[in-house]
């Protein structure tokens, strides 16, 4: 009998594909083709790998669970311990699930108990079932071909809305002018609850040049509050400029946002350009945008009197 290895290697890629995309899918989460390409390439390569009888302590249990979660490691990264468990579970989840559905089908599939009968052989006394691959793989690639559509009409659909609101910000304080791409944000109504200053949101790494290192730091791990009680220990050009501006978290806890009071804040949009004097900059640690489209959320009152 006749086995080719690049067939099979090409069905298992296909399959694993499948069900890799399906459980980010499932997740929410936008996965990277070309990791997707590589977990898959892990599983298909061990799938070949059972053609070799010296490699057959490489078939254990405790291996084959070690090899999926290699490949959700490559597929999805690991962004928590909470976070991999939850694709773990999704991904044997989709798997049974996607068995369970594939046996289902092809069983009501079939027109009489003679199609049965060929998928049954009887081996040193115990049955084994053998089933048309066909209809799997069919199965897989309209799978892909699925959420391929779903995640590029997504993705059209959130960028032509996101551009929309896209506008070009100036802040200027003293001789520095730092430009990025601001996204205008109606949901955003952070105000310091002193002044009333409507407060809008940058990214702390644009200021790497003016910013102590330690301060960067800092407000990457949320630790504002103690970056404050230790103020003087490093020297900072702007310090007077410094606030500290309370506001709720998405845990609906207290937390604390470094900002500071520029000289002006231009933004150009449409057209038209809105210059606003009373602004806060708050810093936040991390990326606004996962594919950096923006660097800044625009407090909606500063696009409301243009010149």
């Amino acid at each position: 009998m006749a086995v080719y290895v690049d067939v099979m290697f090409l069905r298992e890629l296909l399959v694993d594909g499948s069900l890799l995309l399906t459980t980010a899918w499932v997740r929410h989460i936008k996965a990277s083709p070309w990791r997707v390409l590589g977990a898959s390439s892990i599983g298909a390569s061990y799938v070949v790998l059972m053609l070799f009888p010296q490699f057959s302590m490489l078939f254990t249990l405790l291996v084959k669970i070690a090899i999926s979660l290699l490949m959700l490691w490559v597929a999805f990264g690991f962004a928590s311990l909470q976070h991999f468990a939850r694709n773990v579970a999704a991904f044997y989840t989709v798997n049974f699930v996607a068995a369970g559905a594939i046996l289902g089908i092809y069983y009501l599939l079939m027109q009489g108990s003679g199609e049965v009968w060929r998928t049954l052989s009887f081996v040193s006394g115990g049955m084994q079932v053998e089933l048309k691959m066909g209809f799997i793989y069919l199965l897989a690639a309209f799978c892909i071909g699925l959420y391929i559509y779903r995640t590029v009409l997504t993705q059209r659909r959130e960028r032509e809305l996101v551009q929309t609101h896209l506008a070009e910000v100036i802040i200027e304080i003293e001789d520095r002018e730092l430009r990025c791409i601001g996204l205008v944000d109606t949901g955003n109504q952070l105000y310091d609850p002193l002044t009333r200053t409507p407060v809008m949101v940058a990214e702390a790494a644009l200021w790497g040049e003016d910013l102590p290192d330690a301060w960067l730091q800092s407000i990457k791990e949320e630790q504002v509050d103690r970056l404050v009680a230790g103020i003087g220990d490093e020297s900072f050009k702007w310090q007077e400029r410094l606030r500290l501006v309370p506001y709720r978290g998405v845990n609906r806890k207290s937390q604390f946002m470094l900002a500071l009071k520029p000289d002006c804040v231009r933004i150009e949009r449409e057209g038209k350009v809105y210059v606003n004097h009373k602004v806060f900059v708050g810093l936040d640690g991390g990326k606004l945008a996962a594919d950096s489209a923006y660097q800044a959320i625009i407090h909606p009152t500063l696009v409301q009197n243009s010149q």
